[in-house]
């Protein structure tokens, strides 16, 4: 009896050593989790404790890439007159992005059907309103020049005479399926071209696949957005003024912000305002967009709510901005007026916008399209740009790929699906250590270095790698091309010229 119960005692002090090294065990684990949190947290290449915001004003690390969006094979030159397939007109709609999309997309499409493109036309009437078109917006002879070895543009399809009469050849209208593939410009709208001589692509935004399986045909839609869109003389001096000022106090900041009425209609995230505000927002809705019932906290879990003014503020803060930093805000009108701005001028007073030129600029050409452009040329060059929400060719996403091809450019892009449940808590009075947390979110991003392009981001938002080469590359493939391409493809356009002059001129002499 004695030896059963000698042997339990023995075998409650083990147990009881044994919890006590669990409990230190787990004590240990707990203080080297709780020290590793708070100071030594690892985020993508960064560590929070060691992040310093100052370096966010310079370019990302390019690890040896480069823009390039020359051909690495051999590009043919475009089509002459006689072997041109036909003349393809479009109509870009949508807004100054969406349009810059199109008319990329149009330049890439005549290349396919080996077309003569007519300056594209610019539908800016039904969403901005003005009556601006290409010519009013973009330098028309560097568009032409930039391109004449990738594609033939022409002001206006020309008359034929038929009969000894003079006529205009009229384009046969054809409405694209949208994010058509190649093979249907090579299949369904060609035949329609060598048909009628001419086909009307209407409406054009969307209207070409984004991912397409030939790397020079996305390396011509770079060449094309970021080399022969120049915007108008006009509007590259304003842009100019404005970045010069603002630079002449050193660094500064540009933010897109969407906060109107259009943009909280569609996310449908209407709780946070009035109930006179929310009648405006749904009946908005109910004439613009799809019917759907829309859920505020599942649209806001799932990243589909636009951040505040105040919410931008909170997460620049937390990221170790202070208040003396310069910024230049690029957005439409806000909806809910002051009320939304006033905590974000609070914490960062130092705001600028493309009013701060003065009379005498702007005020000469108010039209929304331009002020766009020159919201967009300033966003492009300034030194850090924070996009607070992101869609299929916007306004921002187009600024993200642009900057990314003008030299990896520093870009803040918030995860707000995963800032979201950071907010919410606020929302209901549990702020305790947000910026902590919001830090922890900021500081795993790549902040516009190189990096792979995955679905959905867009082409527009992301050309690498196929519009960038490395310099030193151990794959062939991504290896910078060795000579200036446009010489070469000078001297092969050259060439064909002259090869055709002696052909016409051997013909002649026969007849």
């Amino acid at each position: 009896m004695r030896r059963g119960l000698g042997s339990e005692a023995l075998l409650r002090r083990h147990r009881a050593r044994a919890r006590l090294w669990v409990a230190v065990a787990a004590l240990v684990i707990g203080t080297i989790w709780l020290w590793s949190s708070s100071s030594v947290v690892l985020f993508g290449t960064h560590r929070v404790q060691d992040f310093v915001v100052d370096e966010l004003w310079r370019t990302a690390d390019s690890n040896g890439w480069r823009a390039s969006s020359a051909p690495r094979t051999y590009w043919p030159p475009p089509p002459t007159e006689s072997e041109s397939n036909g003349y393809l007109r479009v109509r870009c709609n949508g807004g100054l992005s969406q349009q810059r999309s199109a008319i990329c997309n149009a330049v890439v499409a005549a290349r396919i059907m080996n077309a003569t493109l007519v300056l594209p036309e610019l539908d800016a009437n039904s969403f901005w309103h003005d009556e601006s078109g290409f010519v009013d917006m973009y330098d028309v002879p560097h568009f032409i020049k930039t391109l004449k070895y990738d594609v033939r543009i022409v002001m206006s399809i020309p008359k034929i005479t038929a009969h000894g009469k003079s006529k205009k050849l009229r384009a046969y209208k054809i409405e694209p399926p949208r994010d058509a593939p190649v093979t249907w410009y090579r299949t369904t709208a060609l035949e329609k071209l060598r048909k009628y001589g001419a086909i009307y692509l209407t409406p054009f935004s969307h209207r070409l696949a984004e991912e397409i399986d030939d790397p020079e045909l996305q390396r011509l839609r770079c060449r094309v957005n970021y080399h022969a869109l120049q915007f108008k003389p006009n509007i590259m001096k304003t842009s100019s003024d404005i970045v010069n000022k603002l630079r002449s106090e050193g660094h500064f900041m540009s933010i897109h912000l969407r906060f109107e009425l259009d943009m909280l209609a569609y996310a449908g995230c209407i709780d946070i305002f009035t109930p006179k505000e929310q009648e405006i927002l749904l009946k908005y809705r109910e004439e613009n967009f799809a019917n759907k019932t829309l859920v505020y906290k599942k649209r806001r879990l799932i990243g589909k709510c636009p951040l505040t003014p105040e919410e931008v503020g909170l997460i620049i803060r937390a990221m170790g901005f202070n208040n003396t930093t310069r910024i230049y805000l690029a957005s439409g009108k806000l909806f809910g007026g002051e009320r939304f701005m006033k905590p974000f001028k609070a914490m960062f007073p130092r705001l600028e916008n493309n009013s701060m030129i003065g009379s005498g600029k702007l005020e000469e050409d108010n039209r929304g399209l331009a002020r766009s452009a020159v919201d967009y040329m300033v966003c492009l060059l300034s030194d850090i740009f924070m996009p607070t929400y992101d869609g299929p060719s916007n306004f921002a996403n187009n600024l993200m790929g642009h900057r990314l091809y003008y030299g990896f450019r520093t870009i803040i892009t918030p995860n707000r699906k995963a800032l979201a449940p950071i907010f919410m808590d606020m929302e209901e009075g549990r702020a305790s250590g947000y910026e902590e947390r919001i830090r922890q979110v900021m500081f795993n991003t790549h902040f516009g270095a190189p990096h792979k392009r995955i679905h959905p981001e867009s082409f527009y938002t992301n050309s690498w790698p196929e519009c960038f080469c490395q310099m030193k590359a151990g794959n062939q493939a991504d290896r910078c091309p060795p000579d200036n391409v446009n010489d070469v493809l000078e001297s092969q356009f050259q060439n064909k010229e002259d090869v055709e002059a002696e052909a016409t001129n051997q013909t002649d002499s026969t007849s």
